[in-house]
């Protein structure tokens, strides 16, 4: 099977090298015809071109595999292959997560099908995971350590005692973090992983602007001792659950309680449990991101293409998140504390208390309307 690839960095250059190594069988059955880069620089190989069209207008190219990024050119790419009547594998989580509707709904006017093992989880099988559940059981719920940096960025924090600056710092030192650490810190990165999650394990498309979203930007040391003091650790979580006729869906920061599996996930490593009625409980730990784990992700789509498995042809309903369901205690700091007395419970610390057991659609709107940059927010485990 021939194999168009869109970039040629971290992840492309991955899959590049699995393909062409062919450990195994099946991966011998794969043949990249020819490679996209974005200039001369990076024309290393006899198969890498400057031109798209070298790709998408070659009949024998079978399958374009996208790991550029960014939202374009990637999305016009990936829906002109489609047009074409070319299989799409992508790595690409933040434009799926954006342009989703628009790609399914061309490759079922063509007859192919969409793959993205590697856009969450990076070498976890997660969305494999999903599918296979699904088979037998309809999945309730998720929830996950769905990044890498913040995970590392929180572990370091709670070990070494150390504030959240020096260990960004850190991360990014290590090639964990971006220059620009945003998406990762801020919580973007796990939105576009919850919404794709959701997408596979709930069969249901959403607004991505409408899953709530904490990151970890404003944490401080003073936040850790208090849940290290009292029993807890605290993990960037992505949560997601199926509610009939509307789905809830969510990223904050948890405190969790040190029993829990999650408690314990260290640096960058990545764990998502799906829960399910027969099955209950399944979690999944790997790497969740890098050239080779996601790499991976990528060739395994391609095989499952290959073998005719697995196709995401099917229609996808589409339905409103709501969060007046999801309930809890919340760890509030700010410099405006006066603001949240009416859903206040005690007072922790001159600028932090806990509230009392409220919904998350209460805590975003008290929140909101604070407007404090500097407010953090954590979700207390019961």
């Amino acid at each position: 099977m021939k194999i168009g690839l869109l970039g040629h960095g971290v992840v492309g250059g991955g899959v590049r090298a699995i393909i062409d190594e062919g450990a195994t069988w099946e991966v011998r059955e794969l043949e990249i015809a020819k490679i996209l880069v974005k200039d001369e620089s990076e024309m290393v190989d006899p198969r890498t071109t400057l031109h798209a069209e070298d790709i998408l207008n070659d009949p024998s190219i079978e399958v374009v595999a996208e790991c550029m990024g960014g939202l374009e050119p990637a999305h016009t790419l990936l829906k002109k292959a489609l047009q074409k009547g070319k299989h799409v594998v992508t790595s690409n989580k933040k434009m799926l997560a954006t342009y989703c509707e628009d790609l399914f709904e061309t490759a079922r006017e063509n007859g192919v099908t969409v793959h993205y093992e590697a856009s969450c989880g990076g070498g976890i099988p997660w969305m494999a995971s999903l599918d296979r559940t699904r088979r037998v059981d309809d999945i309730d719920s998720f929830r996950g350590i769905f990044n890498g940096t913040t995970n590392y960025i929180l572990s370091r924090m709670y070990s070494e005692g150390t504030d959240f600056e020096e260990m960004l710092k850190e991360a990014q030192e290590l090639g964990y973090a971006e220059r620009d650490p945003s998406d990762d810190i801020d919580g973007h990165d796990v939105r576009y992983k919850v919404s794709l999650s959701c997408v596979k394990a709930f069969d249901t498309l959403q607004n991505i602007q409408d899953i709530v979203t904490y990151g970890i930007r404003n944490i401080r040391k003073e936040d850790l001792d208090w849940a290290k003091a009292n029993g807890y650790a605290c993990k960037l979580i992505g949560t997601g659950a199926y509610r009939g006729d509307f789905i809830s869906a969510c990223v904050i920061p948890m405190f969790l309680k040190k029993d829990d599996v999650f408690a314990n996930i260290p640096l960058n490593f990545n764990a998502i449990e799906s829960r399910s009625k027969t099955l209950g409980p399944a979690t999944f730990v790997g790497q969740g991101a890098g050239s080779l784990p996601t790499a991976h992700a990528v060739v395994q789509n391609l095989i499952d293409i290959w073998k005719n498995q697995d196709p995401e042809i099917n229609d996808k309903s589409i339905r409103p998140i709501d969060n007046t369901l999801h309930t809890g205690v919340f760890y509030i700091r700010t410099k405006k504390i006066a603001l949240f007395a009416d859903i206040m419970d005690r007072r922790i610390s001159e600028d932090a208390f806990l509230t009392r057991k409220i919904s998350l659609v209460q805590a975003d709107m008290a929140v909101k309307s604070a407007v404090d940059d500097t407010l953090f927010i954590a979700e207390v485990a019961e």
